[in-house]
């Protein structure tokens, strides 16, 4: 426990302190509980996204054979960008999908086979889910980081803080007590010897 001093000044610190703490702790609390939605949130978006790029690859699974035909097919799409924005998820700066930007190269359509059309589509739809799932990996990442950070936070109000504090004003207030009761003692005394004193004087000059 750190040493404190034993005066008014540091009982008004504490209780200062005390005030401040009791102040923030709820803020950080709900903070906590925005978090905590939000992070439950993100895990269900992320069991659809990779539900969605699982049924993917499943409808890719008939291409297969047709993919192995040498029609350039990689050189024919290719992921460029994946666009995201940034949003404050309280107070913390959490990356959001927006979109894929997929390049498309034009082809001749009377020499391509006509299965290609589709199989683009079908790799532009799983390349825009893939993209979805490692922002959402990201998010996650960063949302449980600051629960993290803030949970502990809130621990350390709750459980050391405050406790620690009210410890220190429960000590500061016995402590000044016994010595203002003391002064008053002393007081009392002191006055209590003067007029024995001053009784004294009087007697001795009659």
């Amino acid at each position: 426990m750190p040493r404190i001093s034993l005066n008014k000044t540091e009982l008004k610190k504490q209780r200062d302190a005390l005030k401040r703490f009791q102040r923030y702790l709820p803020m950080l609390q709900l903070k906590k509980q925005q978090l905590q939605t939000e992070v439950e949130r993100t895990r269900r978006e992320q069991a659809r996204v990779l539900d969605a790029r699982q049924r993917q690859r499943e409808a890719l699974l008939g291409w297969v054979a047709l993919l192995a035909e040498d029609v350039g097919l990689e050189k024919l799409i290719a992921l460029e960008r994946v666009e995201i924005e940034w949003v404050n998820i309280a107070g913390a700066p959490i990356p959001v999908f927006v979109r894929t930007h997929v390049r498309t190269a034009p082809y001749n359509l009377f020499v391509t086979p006509p299965w290609v059309d589709r199989a683009i589509e079908s790799l532009r739809a799983l390349l825009a889910l893939q993209a979805e799932a490692t922002v959402l990996e990201e998010q996650a990442r960063r949302l449980a980081q600051e629960l993290r950070l803030t949970a502990q936070r809130v621990n350390l109000f709750e459980k050391i803080k405050i406790p620690e504090t009210q410890n220190h004003i429960r000590r500061l207030s016995i402590y000044l007590g016994d010595q203002q009761t003391a002064a008053f003692g002393w007081a009392l005394e002191s006055k209590r010897k003067l007029r024995a004193l001053s009784a004294g004087r009087e007697a001795e000059s009659l």
